[in-house]
């Protein structure tokens, strides 16, 4: 019978691997390496090099056994690169796999509902992931802006809270082009959900859902916050909402005072009428879903009552009244 290239070479490779497990047997035998080893590849790196370098380890014993393993298995091209970690004891065949299938180190990060770009920037780099600075000149570079189908002045708003797996050593602009990703999954997932087209468009969708995040923790609360919101805008009624005046202070000290609510900003929803200019947070679902399908009712008005829970009315009368019960009180 006569054995085509692709069968000589199988068999070529059968042999040899017999071969090596006949001299050399202990190569395939499941090794214990050292505590706290790891083994970063390179992008490119081949596998002999691979190879070597973890029988250098002591996470293989031959170099041998799982480069023949790889050729037998044509998986000598489908390592991936990666940050890897070895702690139990495991055979070439499983540490082959573990190359193959890009079982990497991940990082995990979560950024919660509310936060803003600076705060999103800070704790990636207390996590030692990113440099702030560094997030925030990709996160407002025009050329990021544009790539990503962003048609703002920066990505915030556009960076979805939500818990993230990453392996070390990933770029700021990838970061950043997941959690991007991640929101406009979310905002079709959103499209999905109602049953009507929302009011707004994408950017004012998520400008009035991040107000919402900042003004309120309790998701039953939420479409009541952006009934009152909606109310204004149809009524062409300043928001008047302490977040947007917060977030346009550089270095806001903690006391919002009249001075600031008088201070001219962009953001200043005090003095200014419709919608600040773009997100000033990170909303979550809940949020985005109240920005799109608010309450039907006829609120214009809301205070906080010191509880975490709003006191919401319909006329300027009751809201003063409310104001001097929950507010002026304390």
């Amino acid at each position: 019978m006569t054995l085509c290239p692709r069968q000589r070479r199988l068999l070529a490779l059968a042999i040899l691997l017999s071969i090596a497990l006949a001299l050399s047997w202990w190569g395939l035998a499941p090794v214990t390496p050292p505590p706290n080893t790891s083994l970063t590849v390179k992008p490119g790196s081949s596998l002999i090099l691979v190879a070597r370098q973890l029988a250098t380890k002591k996470v293989i014993q031959s170099p041998l056994s799982l480069r023949l393993l790889a050729q037998l298995q044509n998986q000598e091209a489908a390592i991936q690169a990666g940050q890897y970690s070895f702690t139990l004891p495991a055979t070439p065949s499983e540490v082959l796999q573990r190359l193959v299938a890009g079982d990497v180190v991940q990082i995990s990060v979560t950024i919660p509902e509310g936060f803003n770009l600076e705060q999103i920037a800070a704790r990636l780099e207390q996590m030692g992931i990113a440099e702030q600075n560094a997030i925030l000149s990709t996160a407002r570079n025009p050329e990021v802006l544009k790539e990503l189908g962003i048609a703002a002045q920066s990505l915030e708003g556009y960076l979805f809270p939500e818990t993230y797996r990453f392996a070390p050593g990933i770029s700021e602009f990838e970061l950043l082009r997941m959690m991007v990703a991640e929101n406009r999954r979310e905002i079709e997932r959103l499209h999905k959900t109602l049953t009507v087209k929302p009011p707004l468009e994408i950017h004012q969708l998520l400008t009035l859902a991040s107000i919402i995040q900042k003004e309120t923790g309790l998701d039953e609360e939420m479409p009541l916050i952006s009934a009152v919101f909606h109310n204004r805008l149809q009524r062409n009624i300043r928001l008047q909402t302490d977040p947007t005046v917060i977030y346009g202070i550089e270095n806001f000290n903690g006391n919002l005072t009249r001075k600031d609510l008088q201070r001219p900003s962009p953001y200043n929803t005090y003095r200014n009428r419709g919608l600040p200019p773009g997100p000033i947070a990170s909303p979550g679902f809940k949020a985005l879903l109240a920005a799109a399908q608010p309450a039907e009712s006829s609120y214009f008005y809301f205070v906080a009552r010191g509880d975490g829970s709003h006191q919401f009315s319909n006329t300027l009368v009751e809201h003063n009244r409310a104001v001097r019960k929950y507010q002026l009180k304390r």
